[in-house]
């Protein structure tokens, strides 16, 4: 069993209020659900009105397609976020531990 976990990290300018960060946070997250069949969570700093870090996990049997999966939702959410991505990191593990 291969996990693939990619955690972005957004910068929501102007933005000043929770309600204004959840309106982003659930658009992307339903987009990538929808788009990828993946799950999606926000991860880190939950109080802070301008910034949102969102965890995608994907699971399957072949470290390729981990890998493609997770790629292709960078790309779609570099495309289409309303938001400053400014970290995107990548981590794909087996059920014997970390791969890459």
């Amino acid at each position: 069993m291969i996990i693939g976990v990619l955690t972005l990290e957004f910068r929501l300018h102007g933005n000043d209020s929770l309600k204004g960060k959840r309106q982003v946070a659930q658009s992307l997250k339903q987009k990538l659900r929808n788009t990828f069949n993946v799950a999606v969570s926000e991860v880190d700093a939950q109080d802070a009105h301008q910034k949102l870090v969102l965890a995608v996990v994907t699971v399957s049997g072949e470290t390729t397609k981990v890998e493609s999966r997770l790629s292709k939702a960078l790309a779609m959410v570099e495309a289409i976020s309303p938001a400053e991505l400014v970290r995107a990191d990548t981590e794909v593990f087996s059920s014997a531990g970390e791969i890459e």
